[in-house]
């Protein structure tokens, strides 16, 4: 299978020092035709030794929330930008960031799919800079990018944070239902609808989102 071929290239990659600092290679899990795309920041210490992505009790939240949708891990895709655990779970360094990231955009290439649900601050500014968490969490956004094209976006946060952070357990869960709605609207859009809200936001916040990057708001 072509996506098998591509997670064995990176199992074996060593295009950054982090190869030789973490336990394993962790490239992601799931369905390969997902609708739903699932990226975090990176692996930790459980996935590290497991090679599996959110393994620990922030995954298990995680698929707690997708039973919220009627969703199973094996429904959708779940994996990180960066596929190394850092040392001693640091914040990854731009050079490692960037060794990673064409993986990422093969395997999003590959996947395809309708939705990608950022998981966290960190996965959030690999895609949709110079934003904010607390403003667009449960936000639909659109964004070109090179590799890939056109790709909805959707930003949550991490489900580790909700764990650490109690306040954030329900939002995180409300915005989590939102997920449905989005991909409805996806649907509709490739028709050329994305109903009369999705429009008139769209329409209000078309200008100041172009001046990000080509971000847009959809609803």
């Amino acid at each position: 299978m072509q996506y098998k071929k591509l997670e064995e290239k990176i199992k074996f990659c060593r295009k950054c020092h982090l190869r030789d600092t973490c336990t394993q290679v962790v490239p992601g899990e799931g369905n390969f035709n997902a609708e739903i795309m699932f990226i975090g920041e990176g692996p930790g210490e459980n996935e590290d030794r497991q090679g599996r992505p959110f393994v620990g009790a922030a995954g298990k939240f995680l698929e707690e929330m997708l039973s919220l949708i009627g969703k199973k891990r094996e429904d959708v895709f779940i994996g990180n930008v960066l596929k190394c655990r850092p040392p001693g779970n640091r914040d990854p360094m731009p050079e490692e960031v960037a060794a990673c990231w064409p993986w990422m955009m093969d395997q999003i290439e590959m996947i395809r799919p309708k939705l990608i649900v950022l998981l966290g601050r960190h996965a959030m500014e690999r895609f949709l800079p110079n934003q904010k968490i607390s403003k667009i969490h449960g936000q639909a956004m659109r964004r070109e990018i090179p590799e890939i094209g056109r790709q909805v976006f959707y930003v949550l946060y991490h489900p580790a944070a909700a764990l650490y952070q109690g306040s954030l357990r329900e939002i995180l869960k409300a915005d989590f239902k939102k997920i449905p709605k989005v991909i409805e609207a996806i649907e509709k859009g490739k028709k050329g609808d994305l109903g009369d809200e999705g429009n008139e936001v769209e329409k209000e916040e078309k200008n100041r989102f172009e001046e990000e990057d080509k971000q847009e708001a959809l609803f």
